[in-house]
């Protein structure tokens, strides 16, 4: 499939402003595409600043050029964390086989970029500051549509009225709860529950990963550079969904403490360090599957639209491929009906694609059967032997042309 690129000409988009929603990944990418093509862009953000640091992220395939395109390459390139290895331990905590990222991700050593969240946002950010309005510290409170806009009324009590609304607010969309109804209709539970929270490195670990995996449990440290703090994960398989815990943090901390206990390796520390974490974040590992992605005048773009879960490492690159198509459809038809229908038809087989790796995701990083989990073994023990830097094809399912197409009149 061939994605067009967003024409520069702003004779069509004169005049025409847009809110999105959310201040991550896909909303700023939207806003410098939206921004040459001369639309007037507000984004709108609910957290007071831009988050700082934040766990790796990976940028991929099609994703790769587009960055490019936007001139932040070179940027992203300096704040590749470069990961060296990820060292796989099982019950005893002894070594089953030490590889390459790009050998259990699928991802090109040299090509793909490594790097923290926080400092992809950041430069997103800073590409388009000067450019497009941020409102930092509110959030869309309610959404009315009509023919001429949509009448937006903000959690600060403002209101102003947009032509369009774009929901780029992640997996638990505000925005898409608000025009399409409850998550539970679009999100798919993956079968897993997972807690991410900073411990000391006190291990000595740089620029790597260590697993440690019983069947249906896993812990792992991540050292991000050389700093002085880990990313601790503690991923565990669960059948349902645990609503009870998901809205409370202290069950959150007692359901994996309850899970782990009398884990091996350097488990038990890490439940500790879990105990007075100040930055613990818990969710359940799922996607989100909608038959739509549009509704009248708002469009939702990136996790709001189609997460595919962290288990297929692409969430980050279909977040920026889809913001450069919706821009792209944006630009080339005036009517948003149609430019909605055009978005959706050229991303749809690329978030499917991807969407689609993430039971090997999930066969590689957790396996919930003692059979599953040698299996798994056996395969990380065969790429020692013969490494593999293969990309996987849904990548880069999306091709960018050199030359974007003309604007139409």
């Amino acid at each position: 499939m061939t994605l067009t690129g967003p024409s520069t000409d702003a004779s069509t988009a004169a005049q025409r402003a847009v809110l999105i929603s959310g201040a991550s990944v896909s909303g700023p990418a939207l806003a410098y595409w939206l921004h040459r093509s001369g639309y007037a862009v507000t984004v709108v953000e609910k957290a007071g600043t831009l988050r700082d640091g934040g766990y790796p992220i990976d940028v991929r395939g099609t994703a790769i050029e587009v960055v490019r395109r936007m001139g932040i390459l070179p940027r992203l390139r300096d704040a590749h964390i470069g990961t060296r290895r990820c060292t796989f331990l099982d019950a005893e905590g002894s070594e089953v086989a030490s590889v390459t990222p790009g050998s259990v991700a699928g991802g090109v050593e040299g090509q793909d970029l490594e790097v923290r969240r926080g400092d992809l946002a950041s430069i997103l950010h800073a590409t388009v500051r000067d450019d497009v309005e941020f409102l930092f510290g509110d959030s869309i409170d309610t959404l009315d549509q009509s023919e001429q806009g949509v009448d937006v009324t903000f959690h600060s009590g403002r209101q102003r009225t947009f032509d369009l609304v774009v929901g780029a607010d992640g997996m638990h969309s505000h925005t898409r709860e608000s025009v399409f109804g409850p998550e539970e209709q679009f999100h798919r539970y993956l079968g897993y529950c997972f807690a991410v929270f900073t411990v000391p490195n006190t291990f000595g670990l740089s620029h790597e990963v260590m697993m440690w995996n019983t069947p249906g449990k896993a812990a792992a440290l991540y050292a991000v550079g050389d700093n002085d703090d880990l990313h601790a994960f503690l991923t565990f398989h669960r059948p349902q969904p645990p609503f009870d815990a998901l809205r409370h943090p202290d069950a959150q901390r007692d359901l994996v403490a309850t899970v782990f206990a009398g884990a091996g390796w350097e488990v038990p520390g890490m439940i500790d360090a879990m105990r007075d974490a100040d930055d613990l974040f818990f969710d359940t590992a799922g996607q989100i599957r909608m038959p739509h992605w549009s509704s009248g005048r708002v469009a939702l773009v990136g996790d709001a639209a189609y997460a595919p879960s962290f288990l297929t490492g692409q969430g980050t690159s279909l977040a920026l491929a889809g913001a450069y198509v919706l821009a792209d459809a944006l630009t080339a038809n005036r009517d948003h009906t149609a430019a909605f229908a055009a978005y959706e038809r050229d991303v749809r087989e690329f978030v499917t694609m991807n969407q689609a790796l993430v039971d090997t995701g999930a066969a590689t990083l957790f396996p919930t059967t003692a059979r599953a989990l040698e299996q798994r073994n056996a395969r990380l023990r065969d790429l020692v032997a013969m490494p593999s830097a293969t990309a996987r094809p849904a990548h880069s399912a999306l091709t960018l042309p050199a030359r974007p197409k003309q604007q139409r009149g």
